[in-house]
């Protein structure tokens, strides 16, 4: 499976369930970067040399930096999210969903609420 590089605002608690899941996740803090306010374009950059998906909240920067280059392992961008165990599942779940990401862009979307 794809490894991953949590940016700085990644939620840490699914860094946990993710790693229990088996994934290999990076995060910024880990980098030494943490409280830094790492640019994203060095957290691009850092993850464009590790050969790792970003993990990231910040869609806008990210959509950004992709539109300008997409020789990357991948992006996948959320909404915000207090439930870190089930965003941990859904990155988890589309990991295991092809071997590769490279150049994409991948939103992980909540699901739906069932009607009333």
């Amino acid at each position: 499976m794809p490894m991953l590089l949590a940016d700085e605002n990644f939620s840490f608690p699914a860094v946990v369930v993710l790693r229990q899941l088996g994934d290999d996740v990076l995060t910024i803090a880990e980098l030494g970067k943490a409280g830094q306010k790492f640019p994203d374009e060095d957290v691009f950059a850092r993850a464009v040399e590790l050969r790792r998906v970003i993990l990231t909240f910040n869609r806008k920067h990210f959509y950004k930096l992709h539109r300008m280059n997409t020789n990357h392992a991948g992006i996948f961008m959320y909404r915000e999210d207090k439930n870190a165990e089930a965003l941990a599942h859904r990155i988890h779940e589309k990991l295991a969903s092809q071997p590769d990401f490279s150049g994409q862009l991948v939103r992980i979307n909540r699901p739906n609420p069932e009607p009333s």
